[in-house]
């Protein structure tokens, strides 16, 4: 099994749409600046000449897909999907890891942290124009976070932070993490009283 999933209805929208290309193209998915917060995942025609050596061939009812070798752990449980609406037609893309690869579950606490953080906090903070950072894990298992974008100075941030956030974090990381502090509540908390 691949780990890029691509449903029924995308599959046979490339079939469609790869009858119109010449003989031999295939479909390519790709990441486009993966592992950073702006990544995007992307889908486009891969004629035969565009294959690299290094491609890795994923075979789907009447096509291939090709993804490069950069982008192929980036991609890991991404989905492609396409959709009909009221709004009509589209394809869908997921992809949970293209900001930042799976890590394992030996991996450092910060690592772990790190990754839960922007593959599940930051997507649903992204909708507010804001995202979080990882800032440092205390020895006594306090996760230090900043927020960003349109979180700072909101004044909804500590109840995003104590119902969303923390419970989030503290559940995933049971035992090993005590609570979850707002980097800007340190900063201010020694100057407010002057």
């Amino acid at each position: 099994m691949s780990q890029i999933i691509i449903t029924e209805n995308a599959q046979s929208h490339f079939v469609k749409l790869l009858e119109q290309q010449p003989e031999g193209t295939s479909i390519r998915v790709f990441v486009v600046n993966p592992g950073t917060q702006n990544a995007e995942c992307g889908v486009s025609y891969c004629p035969q000449d565009a294959v690299e050596a290094t491609d890795t061939k994923i075979e789907f009812s009447g096509f291939s897909a090709y993804v490069d070798e950069l982008s192929l752990p980036f991609l890991e449980d991404a989905e492609i999907d396409f959709v009909t609406d009221k709004m009509g037609s589209q394809l869908t893309l997921k992809a949970p890891n293209a900001k930042m690869r799976k890590v394992s579950d030996d991996a450092p606490l910060m690592e772990r942290v790190e990754y839960v953080i922007q593959t599940q906090v930051n997507p649903q903070l992204a909708g507010h124009g804001g995202h979080i950072s990882l800032v440092e894990i205390t020895e006594d298992g306090v996760a230090v976070i900043q927020f960003g974008g349109g979180c700072n100075g909101c004044s909804m941030v500590d109840v995003t932070l104590k119902d969303g956030i923390e419970k989030q974090l503290l559940e995933e990381f049971s035992g090993e993490l005590n609570a979850v502090r707002d980097m800007t509540e340190h900063a201010h908390g020694d100057h407010s009283y002057y």
